[in-house]
């Protein structure tokens, strides 16, 4: 008889079990620390988010698995293959960057954000997102997408005494349990077809599924996907992003930015193509039009916000975040048409890498500015280049990236990957829409850019950069110039083995 007893694979799990800890760690000890030593639980979960990440490179040398079915091989509830790394990569040190930020935010802001609470809900998102990538049944999947998400409405408002902070956090908290209620809805009907929750067995039995549960199984499919298509900030479901990231405090707005579509697109990507491929006919086209509808509503979104007199940099990023989404959308629609769906899901995780660099980039900058400019418009960036050059020149490579233009090599590089990976799948008229989508985005881009040149308007401000911010840059800059001179090894490090 076999024992029902398996051991725990702990290197396996440890990147996010130590966010996990270390958050619990932080609550716990913000109890007995004074307030004069209350930045050193910043500083503390700076290093837990390091560890946690450092804990990916002695997972590089094979696939491990642990919380397995006994007597079913490879049928196991947390996989660390090259995809989960890749995107616990992303998470972790995306976290990490925010987390930079958060230690200048902190200091700013003082009373108005309570920091043991921000560091243990931070951490505690940070470990639910690392955790998901990982997730290969239905249960965990679910379970992970909620652990990242509740800590993130409540640092959403956590800002005291501010009302946009509490209204943004009521509308992400109201928007994202109604999208999460749907997409239980539809694990339901999976699970109800196919009575396993396991993607592997999902994917082999919900093909000999019977003829009369055919159409329960295919609104369960378009139901689940709701909820994901919710954290990627895919049209309909954008709405909101921009009064949140505008709401949020900064660093907060950046985070979601770049670990919430991670989270999305990775939970979006296991669903799709690793339990549901015979199903591509239905989420196949779905994702196809979402993708289109997202990047085109996203881009005009962030060119109208120039018809306002004193538009937000940030409202124009989150915009600015919802046409990125549209693009990352492509491949994972074309993983449907595609002979080769590994490599159309690297498209995707490649540009999620570029995208997460510049993108927290842009946010670091905006960290800035927006400590001398509480509004934090875009005519406050004007005349940055005579104020901080460096600075102003690294915030003009990260919109160039983003925008797709050299000398941000690694942003072209990734806009044609995807580009490509539609064009193999034979979605011609997808990327007729991207390209279209490119050259929108290039008039605000540009414009953002070429404001940073011209002379101030008044005696220029000049910004101190504190260490954190100053780290943040750095790390963004070398990581964007490398890869803009390396591009290659992008797509290299990004080899799924999900198949």
């Amino acid at each position: 008889m076999s024992s029902l007893v398996q051991s725990v694979d702990w290197l396996a799990i440890a990147p996010p079990t130590i966010a996990a800890v270390v958050g619990l760690v932080v609550l716990v000890a913000d109890l007995f620390v004074s307030e004069a030593r209350k930045p050193l639980l910043g500083w503390f979960s700076v290093a837990g988010l390091a560890a946690a990440t450092l804990m990916l490179l002695p997972l590089l040398d094979a696939d491990r698995s642990t919380f397995c079915l006994v007597g079913e091989e490879g049928v196991c509830s947390y996989t660390a293959d090259r995809f989960t790394l890749v995107i616990q990569f992303l998470v972790l040190g995306g976290a990490l960057l925010a987390a930079l930020l958060s230690v200048t935010a902190l200091k700013d802001e003082g009373k108005r954000l309570p920091e043991g609470e921000y560091w243990f809900l931070f951490l505690s998102s940070a470990a639910g997102a690392a955790l998901l990538p990982a997730s290969r049944d239905l249960a965990t999947l679910v379970v992970a997408l909620e652990v990242a998400s509740l800590p993130a409405f409540a640092l959403v408002g956590l800002r005291h005494g501010d009302r946009k902070s509490s209204e943004a956090a009521l509308k992400f908290f109201l928007s994202s349990v109604t999208a999460t209620a749907v997409s239980l809805l539809g694990v339901s009907f999976v699970y109800a077809a196919t009575g396993t929750l396991h993607l592997t067995l999902v994917a082999e039995r919900v093909q000999d599924v019977d003829g009369q549960l055919h159409t329960l199984t295919q609104t369960g499919v378009v139901l689940t996907l709701i909820g994901f298509a919710f954290k990627t900030a895919a049209v309909p479901f954008h709405f909101w992003v921009p009064d949140t990231y505008v709401g949020a405090p900064l660093p907060i707005a950046a985070y979601l930015s770049v670990i919430g579509k991670a989270v999305g697109f990775s939970g979006l990507i296991l669903v799709t193509v690793v339990a549901l491929p015979s199903y591509a006919d239905v989420w196949g086209p779905a994702l196809a039009a979402l993708a289109a509808l997202t990047m085109t509503v996203g881009n005009v979104g962030a060119l109208r916000q120039q018809a306002t007199r004193a538009y937000s940099a940030v409202r124009l990023l989150a915009w600015s975040s919802v046409g990125q989404a549209g693009y990352l959308l492509v491949p994972v629609a074309a993983a449907a048409y595609s002979g080769d769906a590994e490599k159309s899901i690297g498209s995707t995780v490649a540009y999620a890498l570029m995208y997460g660099a510049v993108n927290l980039g842009a946010f670091a900058v905006a960290a800035l500015v927006g400590r001398a400019h509480r509004l934090n418009r875009v005519a406050d960036y004007r005349g940055l280049y005579a104020s901080s050059p460096l600075t102003a020149l690294l915030l003009a490579f990260f919109l160039l990236c983003l925008a797709g233009l050299p000398p941000g090599v690694i942003g072209l590089f990734a806009k044609v990957t995807v580009f490509s990976a539609a064009v193999d799948a034979g979605l011609g008229w997808l990327a007729v829409v991207m390209a279209v989508n490119v050259v929108i985005a290039l008039v605000y881009y540009l414009q953002w850019t070429a404001l940073l040149f011209r002379a101030p308007e008044g005696e220029s401000v000049k910004h101190r950069l504190p260490a954190p911010l100053t780290a943040a840059l750095a790390l963004t800059g070398v990581l964007g110039i490398a890869l803009s001179g390396a591009p290659q090894l992008v797509l290299r490090f990004t080899g799924t083995g999900l198949f």
